[in-house]
């Protein structure tokens, strides 16, 4: 951070990326302005567009104010009329210290719009035609994430610091868990992370991740179970998989004795 380079973080789903952006803003004690990236995100919705309505409801009244002749033209294209959106939000936010711009998905977003993001993150400078060019006082600190669903261009990547999030271990996983749930019992949160450090290195469409995790976790809580059982597994696995085709695998591997929930759901195991 104290570098003022964007960090691009990878990592399979539910890993924890966006959570790190959120993390940063808490500790820095400042605005965390979000860009959530889709297929089609253009320019226009993603730095500033007019209030269209709002100009044509002045005009309307300017017309019936001095008549639809008259020589005085209503002031239209001033910030009064503007929308801002995230990263010129980003760029005009005051305060003492910057804000966390979260890009979050760039992955998502087209070829073109990548082009585009590398000018503003070059000089964090933009150029509106009707009211000149707005530049950042302060630099914002800037978090892009990708699942890696389409390789990011080595142009935007150069621009950035990276860093690869993986699935994390059994140990931080536990303490996650018990950070975000603190209501659960530790021999739970023991199975619970047992079991889905076992799923991952199976062969599923989509593997848990820790949003998963904490879903389950919390749905066990919700359901007052203080333990697994093989019934508590099947009523919570929409919380561990959301593909039809994962749930019907499970069960396979159950049967098929490929996966052995015995030691898991012991109960002489310890935390």
């Amino acid at each position: 951070m104290a570098m003022g380079k964007p960090v691009l973080l990878e990592g399979e789903a539910g890993v924890g990326k966006t959570e790190v952006a959120k993390v940063l803003a808490d500790v820095l004690n400042t605005t965390l302005i979000r860009l959530q990236c889709y297929e089609g995100l253009d320019s226009s919705t993603a730095l500033y567009e007019w209030n269209y309505p709002k100009q044509i409801l002045r005009i309307k009244q300017n017309e019936v104010r001095h008549g639809t002749d008259a020589m005085v033209e209503p002031q239209i294209f001033t910030e009064e009329y503007l929308i801002r959106r995230p990263l010129l939000e980003a760029i005009q936010r005051d305060g003492e210290i910057p804000p966390v711009l979260l890009i979050d998905e760039i992955d998502r977003a087209d070829v073109e719009f990548e082009a585009f993001l590398l000018e503003i993150l070059s000089d964090f400078q933009i150029t509106i035609p009707e009211l000149g060019t707005i530049r950042a006082q302060k630099r914002p600190y800037v978090v892009l994430t990708s699942n890696r669903t389409r390789e990011i261009h080595d142009a935007l990547k150069r621009r950035c610091l990276y860093h690869w999030i993986d699935y994390p271990s059994f140990e931080k996983e536990y303490a996650i868990v018990t950070a975000k749930v603190p209501e659960i019992q530790g021999f739970l949160v023991k199975q619970i992370c047992s079991l889905v450090q076992r799923l991952r290195l199976m062969d599923f469409y989509k593997r848990p991740g820790v949003a998963e995790t904490l879903d389950w976790a919390s749905a066990l809580v919700a359901m007052n179970r203080h333990e697994l059982s093989e019934e508590a597994i099947e009523d919570t696995l929409g919380c561990i998989f959301k593909y039809k085709e994962d749930i019907e695998r499970f069960h396979t591997e159950i049967a098929d004795k490929t996966l052995d929930l015995d030691p898991i759901l012991s109960p002489d195991a310890t935390v």
